[in-house]
């Protein structure tokens, strides 16, 4: 990765806050792929009266691309990053703080240099760990709607609040999933195929119900492996997927999504509850009559978990989808 030595001396005086002229580098791949990458770039920053600063500090690069239903998403953390979205976290629940956003004139790749944040991520985070991510979550989603900032008029590039319905309706049309839970070779628990179709039946009036519930800014992409935990608070990554949604949204990929699936019916137990503490403390939760966390979870990750068993070789994966199935179905037996 080759790095432009007068944006990096720039994002160093941004996370320094003191003039640095020059610095050195090394950088070691994070994640990436063929639109994007990040990388950790560490080294040694000097003072304009030679103080020498170790640092570490993240690179993000990410090419233009196109998600289904949701063109605009690849620019997204972009537009938020240059939006004053950023002052409406807490010091609990924060995304990393940006020190340089650019993007090229062709308009079709930027570069977000940001905080590196060491901390528990992924499924090291404990039962304590994901009841405080919900709790936070609550809170941030309910002052959001509460006080209605006006940055949230401002953001023109949103992910819209029927994502989810029509990436359901999208699987669901694909017969693919659809004739396989249906299907005698159909190698899934009866109960768990039954959850499925019975689901497929009930979908307009559910989807109908979940309409109801408060809209609220999504993350849309809430899962262990883009939150970090540290210091007893909590930092998200990854939001080019953001946008208005249903109270829960987040909540049911954070339950569901590559979970750890031996404590899943736990943390639905835990987190709901917390989730709904948090909101309530900005706003009147009492007309909710059913928070339909587990409806979410299930018009979320239901075909997608088929489409993973699938499309996987790996016998020891294709159980994990089963058996992430089978805590879904738990979930509203428990």
């Amino acid at each position: 990765m080759i790095i432009r030595f007068e944006t990096l001396i720039y994002a160093l005086s941004q996370r320094f806050k003191k003039d640095i002229i020059s610095a050195d580098y090394e950088t070691m791949r994070l994640q990436g792929g063929t639109v994007g990458n990040v990388y950790l770039v560490t080294g040694n920053a000097e003072t304009v009266v030679g103080e020498k600063l170790p640092y570490r500090i993240v690179l993000k690069a990410q090419k233009k691309w196109e998600r289904y239903g949701d063109p605009g998403s690849w620019r997204r953390e972009y537009d938020l990053y240059t939006s004053d979205l950023g002052a409406t976290f807490s010091d609990a629940f924060r995304w990393p703080t940006c020190y340089h956003a650019e993007i090229n004139s062709e308009g079709n790749e930027f570069q977000l240099w940001l905080e590196y944040i060491d901390g528990v991520s992924g499924l090291d985070l404990t039962g304590d760990m994901y009841e405080q991510a919900a709790l936070e979550l609550g809170r941030y989603q309910g002052k959001l709607y509460a006080e209605q900032p006006a940055v949230l008029q401002s953001l023109t590039n949103l992910s819209n609040k029927d994502l989810m319905k029509n990436t359901y309706f999208h699987y669901r049309s694909w017969p693919v999933v659809y004739d396989y839970i249906r299907s005698e070779d159909c190698q899934f628990p009866q109960h768990v195929r039954q959850m499925l179709v019975d689901f497929d039946e009930h979908a307009e009036e559910i989807l109908a119900r979940i309409e109801k519930l408060p809209i609220v800014l999504c993350h849309r992409d809430f899962w262990v492996t883009n939150l970090i935990y540290t210091d007893e608070k909590i930092a998200i990554i990854d939001w080019d997927t953001t946008g208005w949604g249903y109270l829960g949204e987040d909540l049911a990929s954070l339950i569901a999504d590559e979970a750890d699936i031996n404590h899943m019916v736990e943390y639905y137990q835990r987190c709901v509850p917390a989730y709904y503490k948090g909101f309530s403390e900005y706003v009147d939760v009492s007309p909710i009559t059913d928070h339909y966390v587990h409806e979410m979870i299930i018009l979320g990750f239901g075909y997608r978990l088929v489409e993973w068993y699938l499309y996987t070789e790996d016998d020891e994966a294709k159980m994990n989808h089963v058996h992430t199935l089978e805590k879904i179905y738990e979930m509203k037996t428990s």
